[in-house]
């Protein structure tokens, strides 16, 4: 069995790696660790994992060495500790921001602070399958994905791919994402009394996210807009482009579909009748699936490209575990098979 740690256990992000690696056939967790939890049963902190575990949160200090260790911390630690974290993990896969720009001046432009191991970014591999997956089975160091990110990405991958978008013309995304994105430390806006009932942008423009998109997309003139919406699962990027003249809607399809049947977590819904006729993060709830979408009108090629996520799986910890997958040569799906319930 592949030995595997997780450094910061005691967030969401981690609590959707211990569900997933818990249930990975592959795998054997070796310590969770919490600095502000040491000695409690994880399940006091994730009870959705009572009676499948009885793993005690670990000092980091205590951390003894793994095949893969897993970096579950809020953004700016690993970075700070990557030199140690080597020696423990023969593998690194981080959750976090640290390292997902490869270029330290672009990192300190969209961070507003310098990085503090640059030497490291061109390590690491960034995290998404779907845009790096030889890289990633080859890979002894992955970057984390932003969730809004994916999203975006995962919206503009067929066009891109297939040269179909206008890179001249903006592309504007609109971003609407769940309560669970803010952590579970949470903030005054995450309490109940100031979170439900809302629709609030909280972002127009310059969120963090956006150097992933134009890092891997290779678009310049964008923009994200970020909206709180009350759900606690999920991610709904919305994306407004220009497709190249004379690109038609049998052209988009042809990409689509390529896109789909290269990546087995991507989806295309597009549906003439029912309710669920375009993405949607309700029923993607717990599951690593992306479902995409698009429409276009041909009169001016203004095309809206469409993809939802659940934030914490295939925005975060369901992505980590494709990767480990990847790393170790085993089928991409292994541990990632839930579909998603409905009704939910």
């Amino acid at each position: 069995m592949t030995t595997v740690s997780i450094i910061g256990g005691s967030g969401y992000g981690g609590g959707e790696l211990l569900r997933l690696l818990l249930g990975h056939p592959n795998v054997a967790i070796k310590q969770v660790t919490s600095r502000s939890r040491v000695g409690e049963y994880v399940y006091q902190t994730h009870p959705n994992l009572r009676k499948r575990t009885q793993l005690k949160f670990s000092d980091p200090s205590q951390l003894e060495s793994v095949d893969i260790l897993f970096l579950a911390q809020p953004h700016g630690q690993a970075q700070k500790n990557i030199e140690e974290y080597a020696k423990l993990g023969t593998k690194i896969i981080d959750l976090a921001a640290d390292f997902r720009l490869r270029d330290a001046e672009f990192y300190e432009k969209w961070y507003g602070e310098a990085h503090a191991a640059p030497e490291w970014l061109s390590k690491f591999v960034y995290g998404l399958p779907e845009l790096h997956r030889e890289e990633i089975s080859k890979a002894s160091y992955i970057s984390g994905v932003g969730c809004n990110a994916t999203a975006s990405n995962l919206a503009l991958l067929p066009l891109v791919k297939a040269g179909l978008i206008d890179l001249a013309s903006p592309v504007i995304i609109e971003i609407k994402v769940g309560s669970s994105e803010g952590g579970a430390e949470g903030n005054s806006g995450s309490l109940h009394a100031e979170r439900a009932n809302v629709i609030r942008t909280f972002s127009a423009f310059g969120h963090r996210h956006t150097a992933e998109v134009i890092q891997e997309m290779g678009v310049k003139d964008i923009s994200l807009t970020m909206t709180a919406v009350d759900i606690v699962r999920g991610v709904l990027a919305t994306a407004h482009a220009k497709v190249k003249p004379g690109v038609a809607t049998k052209d988009l399809w042809k990409a689509y579909r390529a896109v789909a049947n290269e990546n087995p977590f991507v989806r295309v819904v597009k549906e003439q009748r029912g309710i669920y006729r375009v993405p949607e993060p309700k029923i993607l709830a717990g599951s690593n699936y992306a479902d995409l979408g698009f429409e276009l009108d041909e009169s001016n090629g203004h095309i809206v490209a469409m993809c939802a996520i659940d934030n914490l799986m295939k925005g975060a910890s369901g992505t980590a575990v494709q990767c480990l997958n990847l790393m170790m040569g085993w089928d991409e799906t292994l541990g990632l098979e839930f579909m998603g319930l409905h009704p939910i």
